[in-house]
Formats: structure tokens, C-alpha cells, sequence
């Protein structure tokens, strides 16, 4: 766990953007992923962009190292801003690249004062050859203390694997989710969502990517999901709010994780 924030708060509100992301183009990107965030209302908690927001995936190694940036690079600048200026923590995943050379899909969590978590992808998916491009994650999903939430982060095709996004002991209270998930598989996607939600006793919010590229088509896929895999967006279809006190007193009445199974993945 990570962090410390002395500001607690019951109730969370959580936005998604959408993007339509232009592939390659990382600084027109930032431009309206930028411009998305100013016209959210102000009173999000934490705002979460799609997976890739930035570059938009291709599977040509190349042009995906080419993309890549350091954790300083204009990418994170961009995301502190947005943090700094919405007074929420911002959310998503970038092509970073590491000291080791390799590439890797890089999830953050950047809160209001700049401090950044990073998690690299697990699951990388081998039909559209992600694993011949980034470098496999090596951590578990963090989990990040933010005004009084337990915060944890896994990316896309992570959600997949139950057993990497197991809650054990109720380490965390909400899973975020940037995905670049097509339209052609929405109800695995949504099902599998409100199944980790049902399973770990949080609510996990998924933002995806919107518009097309040539793997599919990604409009309406984001989701947010309660603790009881029950729907969470409001009317406006991007916007979710979570009761701590709801999430509590429901493992509270029904502890099912003092049930689970202990495991080490020896990572």
C-alpha cells in the first residue's frame, strides 16, 4: 500500500473518459484527453482515462517502442496537470519505457500533489502480439490509500485472470480498469466485470476507449459496477459514486473472503 492521504471521505465519486484516441498522435491525444477532463464537473475523486490513452495500440514493435516514453516524459506531465487542476486523482495506462530497455503498458495513479503509482500489465494479450512489444508486469496490482479508500489498479486483459485480481483480506475497496476492450467481446467484458465485482466485494470501474482502430469498434464499452455487481453509472452514462460505509457494512453481513484460499504467485 502507498501513500498516505489525510483527507477521508465516504462517499467517492469515479469519471471514465472515452477517448477516441488517434494512434500515434501522442500530443493530440493529450489535447483532448485535456479537454475532456476540463469540462467534467469539478467534483470527481478520481478520473479514469482508457488503457493506452496517449499513443493508441499497434502490433508493430516498432512503432510501439518509437511511442514509448519515460515516466517524465510529456505523457506525465500532462496527467499532473490534469490532476493538479481537476483536484482528483487521474488514472490510465501509457507505452512507458524502462531502464532495462524494454517497453512496458504502464498503468498510474496520479494524485492531486503530483505523487505517481505505477503498475506494468500482467496479461498481455497474445492475439494482437502485445507480449512480442511490452515487457510482462512483475508486481502484483498496487493498492493505493486515497482520501480514505483503498485503491487498486490492474489493466484491460488483467481482468481475465480472478486469481490476480483476488482481494484478499479486502486489501482494497475499488479496482479500476483502463481497457482497450472491442465491441466484439462487450459481454465477456461486462460479465467478467460484474463477476470480480460480485467476487471481491468492490466496485471496479472499467473506462474504455472509445471511436474505432483496426481491431474493432470501442463506443459504449466502459462500465462501472457496485460491490454487488449491480450497475453504478449515473444519467450521464460516465459517472459513478461509492459508499464506503455500504461496501463495509455488506462484507460485514457476508465475510466472504475470511473463506478464501491463500496463494502465492512467486513472482
Amino acid at each position: 500500500m502507498t501513500h498516505g492521504n489525510s483527507s477521508c471521505k465516504n462517499d467517492i465519486s469515479v469519471a471514465v473518459v472515452p477517448l477516441d484516441i488517434s494512434f500515434g498522435d501522442t500530443n493530440a491525444n493529450l489535447r483532448a484527453a485535456t479537454e475532456s477532463v476540463k469540462r467534467l464537473d469539478g467534483t470527481h475523486d478520481i478520473i479514469v482515462l482508457p488503457e493506452l490513452f496517449s499513443t493508441g495500440y499497434a502490433n508493430n514493435p516498432g512503432a510501439m517502442h518509437e511511442l514509448a516514453e519515460t515516466d517524465n516524459g510529456i505523457t506525465m506531465d500532462a496527467v499532473r496537470e490534469m490532476a493538479a487542476c481537476s483536484k482528483a486523482a487521474v488514472t490510465g495506462s501509457m507505452a512507458a519505457s524502462g531502464s532495462n530497455g524494454m517497453c512496458y503498458n504502464r498503468a498510474f495513479f496520479v494524485e492531486p500533489d503530483g505523487h505517481a503509482t505505477f503498475y506494468d500489465k500482467r496479461h498481455l494479450f497474445s492475439l494482437s502480439r502485445e507480449g512480442e512489444i511490452f515487457g510482462k508486469g512483475t508486481e502484483t496490482p498496487p493498492v493505493i490509500r486515497f482520501r480514505g479508500w483503498n485503491v487498486a489498479l490492474s489493466v484491460c486483459y488483467d481482468l481475465r485472470f480472478p486469481a490476480w485480481m483476488r482481494n484478499r483480506a479486502y486489501a482494497y475497496d475499488i479496482m479500476l480498469l483502463p481497457a482497450n476492450w472491442p465491441m466484439a467481446r462487450v459481454y465477456a467484458l461486462e460479465h467478467l466485470l460484474i463477476a470480480r465485482a460480485i467476487e471481491n466485494q468492490a466496485p471496479i470501474v472499467c473506462s474504455n476507449r472509445g471511436g474505432r482502430d483496426d481491431y474493432g469498434i470501442y463506443d459504449g464499452c466502459s462500465f462501472a459496477f457496485d460491490h454487488m455487481g449491480m450497475p453504478a453509472f449515473q444519467d450521464s452514462g460516465t459517472t459513478a459514486t461509492f459508499s464506503l460505509e455500504s461496501i463495509r457494512a455488506a462484507r460485514k453481513r457476508f465475510p466472504a473472503a475470511n473463506d478464501a484460499d491463500n496463494f502465492d504467485f512467486g513472482l
